[in-house]
């Protein structure tokens, strides 16, 4: 049955078509390490470019990619463990439903057991990644590439059926940017499901820390903002992984292919741009006033209230439609969409 039904060729092409997917996997990685730079400038700013160039030294680290290997392989273990539950993903083109295990705050609560305990042992020194991140940075790249050119590989060899509706143009340069399968998965393992939130966004939180700790150690000890960042992005990350299985309604899971665009999203760019404000405290301190800070925390309080409020709702409505907690608000946009134009005016 799945076999039969066919995935349509993509017409409207993304990112400025095939010149977009010529030219984003260059210039992605170059934005990376420009911001990446900017921030430890003295000036931070990035309508500079950096002074000095930095060596191939500094940009290529020996060790750095198997270092990140060695990362996505505990992530992946701890994604096999049998905790959690086992839930089912959207219907499929072929009204099949995938399985997904969601243990993703398990493997967050294991991780951060292990790091703390690596730190307090003094066998895990992680202030050294700031020292490496533009090694660290270029070797999430290319393990980027590595990954979406054996994924752009492995989908030429699927059933129609398999293939993402916006990346498949018949143009190779351009599903290999936006991703060619759907759901490309080593028996129950998901790969884009797995790279969706634990190597990137756990590692986003490592790097954030590593910035503390850098900190600590120029400073002696660490400052009210640095603190302040750690904690909003901890709970923003914390709070993905709480609600995991939301992620499986999202346009990422439910439509788009897994190429190049995703895998350097998921393993390069969000755990590299997202500490940018952590980065950027290590070499250019800024002190809060109390009455700030508590503006800072409300304002984030807010913030995350109107967040988590938002994408409960969607996800809500995307499961059940009918659901009682969004059957109101459905009706109140359809009256206002669907009104009348020729109402008369009073």
């Amino acid at each position: 049955m799945a076999d039969k039904v066919r995935t349509q060729r993509t017409r409207e092409l993304e990112f400025g078509g095939l010149l977009g997917a010529l030219l984003l996997p260059v210039l992605l990685p170059c934005t990376v390490l420009h911001l990446l730079l900017a921030c430890r400038s003295e000036e931070a700013s990035v309508f500079s470019l950096p002074s000095p160039v930095p060596s191939l030294a500094e940009l290529w680290i020996p060790g750095s990619l198997l270092l990140l290997l060695a990362w996505c392989g505990l992530q992946a273990a701890l994604y096999l463990l049998p905790l959690g539950q086992v839930t089912e993903g959207m219907p499929l083109r072929d009204g099949t439903r995938l399985s997904y295990r969601i243990n993703g705050f398990q493997a967050f609560a294991i991780t951060s057991v292990l790091v703390v305990a690596g730190v307090a042992s003094g066998v895990l020194r992680l202030s050294v990644v700031y020292d490496g991140c533009l090694g660290l940075a270029v070797a999430a790249a290319i393990l980027s590439f590595v990954l979406a050119l054996l994924l752009y590989a492995r989908s030429l060899c699927v059933p129609e059926s398999a293939l993402a509706p916006g990346g498949n143009s018949g143009k190779p340069v351009y599903d290999f940017f936006i991703g060619h399968e759907l759901n490309p998965r080593i028996g129950s393992f998901d790969l884009k499901y797995f790279c969706e939130l634990r190597p990137g966004l756990i590692g986003w939180l490592l790097i954030n820390l590593a910035m503390l700790l850098k900190e600590w150690e120029l400073r002696g000890s660490p400052s009210l903002a640095m603190i302040l960042v750690n904690a909003f992005q901890l709970l923003y990350v914390v709070d993905a992984l709480w609600h995991e299985e939301a992620v499986l309604t999202t346009m990422d899971i439910v439509n788009d292919g897994f190429g190049f665009m995703l895998a350097f999203g998921d393993l390069a760019w969000v755990p590299f741009t997202y500490s940018l404000q952590a980065h950027f405290l290590v070499g250019h301190p800024q002190e809060l006033a109390p009455a700030t800070a508590a503006g800072i925390i409300l304002l984030n309080a807010l913030g995350y209230f109107i967040f988590r409020s938002a994408n409960s709702q969607k996800n809500t409505f995307r499961r059940n439609p009918n659901d009682p907690k969004v059957a109101a608000m459905q009706l109140c946009c359809y009256k206002q969409l669907c009104q009348p134009y020729s109402t008369q005016r009073v």
